[in-house]
């Protein structure tokens, strides 16, 4: 039994889809306090939080079984990713299940901020009616500069260009060519700051990001900026956006989040009338509540029952489509990875990694990581995972390099694995079947037709008459059935190689008499 602990409020929607299945207990167990967290975590696999549990490093070492974190929502700063890391355990979260709901938020402030709405609201029902002090701007031929053009800064663009705003971003991460295609002109973090009437930010806080905007900053801005942050508290100094609102350089600001929450009552931007406060309501809807909640639901669900990784922080992020793409190939490499790692003889020093065909559409990543995963897994067994495999490999000294390939390759979509130990190097290519299952095409110089799973005998031989026969007859001799055969050969009566998938372990008496046939040059055996 699969052990499941939601400890924050979820939707029931996402509990829904834990109970379903028979092989999980799903407990609820909301409100609970750090000690007694820490006490139960020890019992779960998974567990499920939203904002207001704390996974602590503590809580991770305690968790003995803890397999997969689950964050019903976007931001994981409640969580030690790095101790959830080192102890190879997913954390997963939901980057897209309240992307519109927060830019909806985001759009809804700057409206507010750009016609007074709050402070008209407050003022007319205190029995006031004063038209002139509530005069606003329009949104129409104004510069909005996004911080951060990810999925939420994406959508708050579009609804910015339906308004007829010129849009510009700084987002070091995304390409010319891709912001240009949204209608978004990317520029440099100082042109931003110098030229945009509204700024809005949507970027993770991290030690690079925190307090990115200060002093300095809002002394670059065109005064009479309007600042808006949907984001994460700390990524603004409060203290310095205070005195850039007294001083007037910042006409106005809109925060649904805050460095620390709840804020003090002392906070003085609090009390400032052209400051408009929400409490963290970015992703506070009806909607977005379901998608998270389902979101997480089925990526917990889908990794404890072994379908893959979505949507993990310390994996390579894959999007569903992506993933189910990719999921393939994802197999493919880790099978290729141990069986390679089984057929070179001495101490591994490099491996280059060459895909072609559709995956030069792709981040390959995730394939480079599960070859590596399964390179290492027959000599590193358990203590070698997703997430650590590259490191634990550059730790031993192997050498990765990744390339792609937009040449036409011997096969439409393949995985090129070329190993080198310091003994030989060998070549060994993958590909996908019609029916998307493993293949591996081609050893060395020799094609040929491996399906990489269970129990294999890898030989090289000379292409001479008989060698089937002496195969067939010794193995059945000892009540060894042969499952399939494959063979490739350099020419004719030339070098070859003969690959068994054999339904039982072959003996070590048994492979010594292998090697001992005539025209035998070496035998392998591989479990997969």
């Amino acid at each position: 039994m699969i052990n499941i602990l939601i400890s924050d409020h979820l939707a029931e929607e996402g509990i829904k889809i834990l109970k379903e299945n028979k092989d999980f207990r799903v407990d609820i167990r909301t409100d609970l306090k750090s000690q007694d967290l820490k006490e139960i975590i020890k019992d779960y696999d998974a567990l499920i939080v939203r904002s207001a549990t704390k996974v602590t490093a503590e809580i991770i070492e305690a968790g003995r079984r803890l397999k997969v974190i689950g964050r019903a929502g976007v931001g994981l700063d409640n969580v030690d990713l790095e101790a959830a890391t080192q102890r190879g355990i997913i954390v997963m979260n939901t980057p897209s299940g309240n992307t519109i709901s927060t830019a909806e938020h985001t759009f809804s402030l700057i409206l507010a901020l750009s016609r007074n709405i709050p402070q008209a609201n407050f003022s007319t029902k205190s029995g006031e009616w004063k038209r002139a002090k509530f005069i606003g701007v329009e949104l129409y031929n104004k510069t909005l500069g996004i911080i951060g053009l990810g999925r939420i800064g994406s959508e708050v663009a579009k609804r910015a260009l339906a308004f007829g705003m010129k849009v510009i971003a700084y987002d070091p991460f995304l390409s010319k060519e891709v912001a240009e295609r949204m209608g978004v002109e990317i520029v440099e973090f100082k042109e931003l700051l110098m030229y945009a009437d509204y700024i809005t930010i949507h970027t993770p806080l991290t030690d690079e990001t925190y307090h990115m905007i200060s002093t300095e900053e809002f002394n670059m801005m065109k005064k009479g900026v309007r600042i808006i942050n949907c984001a994460r508290g700390g990524i603004i100094d409060e203290e310095a956006l205070v005195k850039a609102i007294k001083e007037e350089r910042v006409l106005g600001a809109a925060l649904d989040v805050f460095e620390q929450e709840p804020p003090s009552k002392e906070n003085e931007l609090l009390n400032l009338e052209n400051v408009i406060a929400t409490c963290h309501l970015g992703a506070s809807t009806e909607e977005a509540q379901i998608n998270v909640a389902v979101e997480i639901a089925e990526c917990v669900r889908d990794y404890l029952l072994g379908r893959g990784i979505r949507n993990a922080a310390n994996y390579p992020n894959l999007e569903a489509e992506i993933f189910r793409i990719l999921a393939p190939y994802i197999n493919l490499a880790e099978r290729m990875g141990a069986f390679s790692s089984q057929l070179v003889e001495g101490r591994l020093k490099e491996i280059s990694l060459n895909y072609s065909g559709e995956l030069l559409q792709y981040d390959t990543s995730p394939l480079t990581l599960a070859l590596v995963k399964g390179l290492l897994s027959p000599i590193l067994k358990e203590t070698v995972n997703f997430l650590n495999s590259i490191s634990l490999a550059r730790e031993r000294g192997i050498k990765i390099n990744e390339t792609k390939s937009s040449r036409e390759e011997e096969f439409v979509n393949s995985i090129q694995l070329k190993i080198s130990t310091d003994r030989e190097t060998r070549l060994v290519v993958g590909t996908l079947s019609s029916n998307k299952l493993p293949r591996i095409v081609k050893i060395d110089e020799y094609y040929v037709e491996i399906t990489p799973e269970g129990e294999m005998v890898v030989i090289q031989n000379w292409d001479r008459p008989g060698i089937i026969g002496n195969l067939g007859t010794l193995l059945g001799s000892h009540n060894i059935n042969i499952a399939s055969m494959t063979f490739g050969r350099e020419k004719p009566q030339g070098m070859a190689i003969s690959v068994l998938k054999v339904d039982s372990p072959i003996p070590s008496e048994i492979l010594e008499k292998i090697k001992k046939l005539d025209n035998i040059l070496s035998v392998k055996t591989i479990k997969i």
